[in-house]
């Protein structure tokens, strides 16, 4: 029987960090529009009059052994991930992509002629440079990593899937990222073109107490719209969460808006494998499920091998 999610009376509210890092600020919740409609994050949100705060729990001082363990979780996974990344070259990345016509550089084997041949027309005294090639090039990802804090997902939960942001977003340190953490209210962490590191996106992920019902909707309607301010041909949300569903409208709906989705689906616990699988198959993505940390690094490799 598929769960029926509660009916919200009240708009959810999209946060931001605040305070120097400390809080995160939000909207008036009576102000913030429908209940389920469209969000647009890009859109000026709030004031600071009659804003919704919420304390962040200071990592230093509290569970520092347990963090540090979550840290180490993270190094794990990172090390069994294998996305494939960019040459150091800013210009391009190379590999399984686009046919596209280059200047020759090391490596280069195939040789445009037509393009050559005009290049040797207005420069009979050629350089390497002057030969034109033809590689596959990679277009830069936009991401945006949608991960559950929500009430289901406390304890261990919720400390893999911040181990498993911070490896992420070191594996995508030359892609496009932006991080979203949502329960029934949503925040988004870092907006695409943000200067962070993986360690401060775990960080601010394991200081937001875990809490509230699991609106998903919501979470894949506000990424949805922070990716319609890019222009990459290669736009994705990844959702981590355990799918429980249990506030606002049915999600599958705002999935099929997105160009790609795909779904790591935590397993150790309640979760609904069913809505995962349809969230994944609307977002023409993929669905992995993990039981620990150590389920992750492959499960990550997987989205991003094509």
């Amino acid at each position: 029987m598929r769960r029926r999610p509660k009916t919200l009376t009240e708009a959810p509210i999209l946060f931001e960090p605040g305070g120097g890092g400390s809080v995160l600020i939000g909207g008036d919740r009576s102000r913030s529009g429908p209940a389920g409609g469209e969000h647009n994050p890009s859109a000026t949100g709030f004031t600071e009059e009659s804003a919704a705060v919420i304390s962040l729990r200071d990592t230093a001082e509290e569970d520092s052994a347990a963090d540090a363990a979550t840290r180490a979780r993270a190094r794990a996974i990172a090390a069994r991930m294998a996305l494939r990344r960019p040459r150091r070259d800013p210009r391009a990345r190379r590999g399984v992509g686009a046919l596209t016509s280059l200047r020759y550089r090391d490596g280069s084997d195939e040789i445009d002629l037509d393009r050559t041949i005009d290049v040797l027309a207005a420069n009979p005294m050629p350089e390497d440079a002057d030969i034109v090639v033809r590689e596959r090039v990679l277009s830069k990802r936009s991401v945006v990593l949608v991960v559950d804090i929500s009430g289901s997902m406390k304890g261990e939960r919720v400390r893999t899937a911040a181990a498993a942001v911070g490896a992420l977003a070191g594996g995508l340190d030359r892609d496009d990222l932006a991080v979203l953490a949502f329960w029934s209210d949503a925040a988004v962490l870092a907006h695409f073109g943000d200067s962070t590191t993986p360690l401060a996106l775990l960080d601010t992920v394991l200081s937001i107490p875990a809490r509230g019902l699991t609106n998903v909707h919501f979470a894949l309607d506000t990424a949805a719209g922070l990716l319609r301010g890019v222009s990459s041909p290669d736009r994705r949300v990844l959702l981590l969460s355990d799918c429980v569903h249990n506030a606002g409208p049915d999600p599958r709906g705002v999935a099929a808006t997105i160009p790609r989705l795909d779904v790591l689906l935590d397993i150790s616990g309640e979760q609904d494998l069913e809505l995962g699988r349809d969230l994944a198959r609307l977002g023409r993505g993929r669905i992995r499920t993990v039981r620990t940390y150590r389920d992750v690094g492959p499960a990550l490799t997987s989205f991003f091998q094509r």
